[in-house]
């Protein structure tokens, strides 16, 4: 654990004598630039700059010494609003402490600016500053080449040859023995040259650090710091690290090697969908956190390579036995399904119909509703148990290869927000550091609780009014299709594929996506406004409080019309004559003969699919157009130097939300795959494709149009793995209820077993069991059609007793019988799918056993390395041989063992 307090003091006491030990130079700097007139040195430095700046590549990324590399960048405009004088004055005062931390600054006036009005701050952060920070913040560097080898190859490695990069690009860096770095032991640390050491990843982290602590001035009574608290007021318009360089070409000396490209070469081009990704090299070039969100998307694509297998056999399956299946064939023969008369579909402008004409659809739908549904559910929740237990294990062997075995929440996560110490008026003693700090007393957050719930709550009913209006839509033009899709030709035996369910279905289907893109749009403005107004005491809890939002939200937003078709549509119907009706006004929607399974891969494949095309086109296009713009409206004075700051400031920002998004895509994603994946085995299929485009636009943007970020540091993709076992767990219990519910899989069965009479053709006859019969004559004067026929009776989908009988229109036992069969498989399939998942579970180590002996090996070599430095360390302050050196170290541990035996 960091003692935050020795932190604090230790930050305190660098600013105190940074200010008191300002090197001559500096000091006089300072004054110039406080007694100067304006005027003269302002044109001095622009001279100065012109001269020098002829002289300088547009790609360096240095100090115009071209020694000095630059780790961060600060741009502001000069604001001529009232309060530019103390945006000014917040500038000079932050820049001043800035220096006294040590870091060194250089400003790029804005008439030498592409677009003439922006200034930039230059950062370059020394070697002692370096070597503070890094300790302070725990920075491990290496000490030792590890001599643990690499894991090797699989015989299957081989066969994945094309698949695999270079080695060179796979790992850039040998792997070491690696401890914290402290300064008084920097004799330890494999030191060959001091400026390139630190990787930039660390060094824009270090000055990031520092940016986000340094004071600016005390307004109010209160001291003011941080970075954030400056780009809220627009003090400066932006502070970002530089990249490597170009991304299309590799740097030219003195520039370091240029991460950038090779990350664009070999990671970011589409070409090479089909390679790994260089993770190593994306965790050294952006950091930890933003590595481990790419180290588990691509995890999670191979594993989806396995379920999309299986789903695509099945479906080839369902392809395959579609034209021997006895009930499409029995549908579609004129003989049987011709000439089956079916009751209305809607009151009065309805007419009946043949049951023959769905039997391109009940074809269809046998692609998806057949006897390797129930194998591809429970295949699916194996499937997920594995894919979290090989997840842990993954994230296992993470923690140890990039040194997060010991590794501790993120400072810049855990600090508290500006806002946050703005809006306190009270303070507190922190237990922990004893220091006084803000506190808000719950009672002021009430308010702003509740109106947070509140607007949740109202958002998330408006999703469910929005899926009623649908649902109301639809039964509306329902009728409308059926009148002229449904009119005599459908009585002469015409087999369509677009009945007025299906059409209904398709229309419905878009509306409601469209729906759902709009409702997105707002709540995600809505929710980002309520999250602030909690006033979340730290970075970590203001993430926190947005995700439970937004995964609740889009989880009602995205999942809530596939709920109601999987598990309402057609299960409250009634039957002709005593029809159940929303609003007292439309009739309740009613399943095709076949089943809603159909309807619910429709409603599926369009949210699916349109939100997973919708999603790439924006993430691709939206940045680009922007940055397009952007340098069209900078680039007005094409004579100057379009420099490598200037470049990136044209640039996208990422926003500290940015992975954000990205994992809430990739968990809804997840929950199409889990949640409703029995009534689409092509859905992992999809998800895959998907994936595999997904990575590569990622990638793609990051690196050519997004300014680069600050490399922060995760052990783990935090609490969206909660997330994600809580949908494993209800996948395990929708996919049951689908099975049951939507599919027809067990009327069959139950049929099949109880009451075919046909000893060599199980099923013939299934068809006329299924539908039930109602005399015409029995139909209410409202609800019966407006057009006259010669028929007696019409046939309806339900179990229940005929006319004639004594308890005409009731439930018969088979219903119960379908029924209780129903009931024993979801409870079959859930002990049976939960029973395999903690059996997995249970036999799979979180930690595999190499992993677990290779930490155990690295730190036993680490501290065996930190023993023999102090002892030799300890030999050469007290100046004395080897052999008196070993008598005293014996001396003393015999001492030390007589002690402990005396005890």
């Amino acid at each position: 654990m960091w003692n935050w307090e020795k932190v604090n003091k230790h930050i305190d006491y660098s600013f105190q004598m940074s200010e008191q030990s300002l090197s001559s130079r500096e000091t006089s700097f300072l004054i110039n630039e406080e007694t100067m007139p304006a005027k003269r040195f302002n044109l001095f430095l622009r001279r100065r700059l012109m001269f020098q700046k002829n002289q300088q590549s547009k790609d360096s990324i240095f100090f115009r010494d071209g020694i000095r590399q630059i780790d961060f960048v600060l741009s502001y405009v000069d604001d001529i609003k009232k309060d530019a004088e103390l945006k000014a004055e917040r500038r000079k005062e932050f820049e001043k402490n800035l220096r006294k931390t040590g870091l060194e600054l250089e400003i790029e006036d804005k008439r030498d600016s592409e677009d003439g009005r922006t200034y930039f701050v230059k950062i370059h952060a020394p070697w002692e500053v370096l070597v503070t920070y890094a300790e302070v913040l725990g920075i491990k560097m290496p000490i030792k080449e590890s001599d643990i080898p690499r894991p090797k190859h699989t015989p299957i490695s081989y066969v994945l040859g094309p698949v695999r990069l270079p080695l060179s690009v796979k790992y850039p860096r040998p792997e070491y023995f690696t401890a914290q770095f402290s300064r008084h032991r920097q004799e330890l640390f494999l030191i060959e040259d001091q400026a390139t050491f630190f990787p930039s990843s660390s060094r824009n982290r270090i000055v990031y650090y520092i940016l986000s602590r340094c004071p600016f001035g005390i307004e109010d009574g209160k001291k003011r710091f941080g970075i954030e608290r400056l780009l809220n007021s627009n003090t400066y318009s932006s502070a970002y690290p530089l990249h490597d360089g170009q991304y299309w070409k590799p740097s030219e000396p003195p520039n370091p090697t240029n991460e950038r490209y090779t990350l664009h070469q070999n990671w970011a081009r589409f070409s090479y969908f089909y390679k790994e990704q260089p993770l190593d090299l994306i965790k050294n070039y952006y950091g930890e956190k933003i590595g481990i969100y790419f180290v588990f998307l691509g995890f999670y694509t191979e594993m989806l390579f396995f379920a999309a297998v299986v789903g695509l056999a099945c479906f080839i399956y369902g392809l395959l036995s579609m034209e021997h299946n006895t009930s499409s064939t029995e549908i579609c023969d004129p003989e049987i399904g011709g000439q089956m008369i079916m009751c209305p579909l809607c009151d009065q402008v309805c007419d009946y119909w043949r049951l023959n004409s769905t039997c391109l659809a009940s074809k269809f739908s046998h692609l998806f509703d057949n006897e390797s549904t129930v194998f591809f559910a429970i295949f699916m929740g194996i499937w997920v148990t594995l894919f979290l237990e090989f997840w842990k294990q993954r994230q296992a062997r993470l923690e140890y290869e990039w040194d997060l075995v010991d590794f501790e929440e993120e400072q810049q996560q855990l600090q508290l927000r500006p806002e946050f110490e703005a809006m306190c008026k009270h303070r507190k003693l922190n237990a922990v550091t004893k220091e006084m700090e803000p506190y808000m007393p719950l009672y002021t957050r009430i308010p702003w609780y509740c109106l947070s719930g509140a607007t949740v709550t109202l958002w998330m009913s408006l999703v469910v009014t929005s899926m009623v209006a649908v649902i109301v839509y639809r039964l509306s033009v329902f009728a409308t299709f059926a009148s002229f899709m449904e009119s005599d030709a459908s009585l002469k035996q015409v087999k369509s594929f677009l009945t007025p369910q299906i059409t209904t279905s398709l229309t419905g289907s878009c509306l409601n996506f469209i729906v759902i893109l709009i409702l997105n749009f707002f709540y995600e403005k809505i929710s980002a406004w309520i999250t602030k107004m909690e006033i979340p005491r730290t970075y970590q809890e203001y993430e926190s409080s947005l995700t439970l939002k937004m995964f609740l939200f889009q989880f009602v937003n995205f999942y809530s019309s596939c709920f109601y078709v999987a598990f309402f549509k057609g299960k409250f119907v009634g039957y002709p004559g005593k029809y159940t009706y929303l609003f007292n006004e439309w009739r309740s929607e009613e399943c095709d003969p076949g089943g809603c399974l159909i309807e619910l891969t429709t409603q599926l494949t369009i949210i699916m699919t349109g939100k997973q095309i919708f999603g790439n086109i924006k993430e691709a296009i939206y940045p680009l157009a922007l940055n397009w713009w952007r340098r069209r409206k900078a680039r007005t004075n094409s004579e100057k130097l379009y420099s490598r700051w200037e470049q990136d400031h044209d640039l996208e920002s990422f926003g500290p939300l940015g992975l954000f998004y990205e994992y809430l895509e990739t968990v809804t994603q997840f929950g199409f795959v889990t949640l409703f994946v029995a009534s689409f085995p092509l859905a992992p299929l999809l998800a895959l494709i998907n994936n595999i485009v997904e990575i590569r636009v990622d990638a793609w943007k990051l690196t050519t149009q997004y300014r680069r970020t600050v490399a922060s540091k995760a052990h783990s993709i935090g609490v969206w793995q909660d997330i994600l076992y809580g949908m494993a767990v209800l996948s395990v219990a929708t996919n049951a209820f689908i099975v049951a519910f939507t599919s027809d899989i067990i009327p069959r069965l139950v049929y099949y077993y109880a009451y075919s009479t046909n000893a060599t053709q199980p099923m013939t006859g299934y068809v006329n069991n299924s539908l039930s019969v109602f005399l015409i004559a029995d139909f209410p004067n409202h609800t019966a059609p407006s057009e006259k026929r010669d028929f007696i009776t019409c046939r309806y989908r339900d179990y229940r007793y005929p006319p004639d009988d004594e308890n005409k229109y009731f439930h018969n036992m088979q219903f119960w019988h379908v029924l209780a069969a129903k009931m024993t498989f979801i409870i079959v399939m859930e002990h049976v799918v939960f029973l395999v998942k903690f059996l997995l579970a249970w036999m799979i180590p979180d930690v595999p056993k190499d992993v677990v002996e290779r930490i155990k090996r690295e730190k036993l070599m680490t501290i065996k390395i930190l023993h023999d430095f102090e002892l030799n360390k300890l030999k050469e302050n007290l100046g004395i041989n080897s052999n008196e050196f070993a008598k005293h170290v014996m001396i003393e541990e015999n001492k030390a063992q007589l002690a402990k035996s005396t005890i």
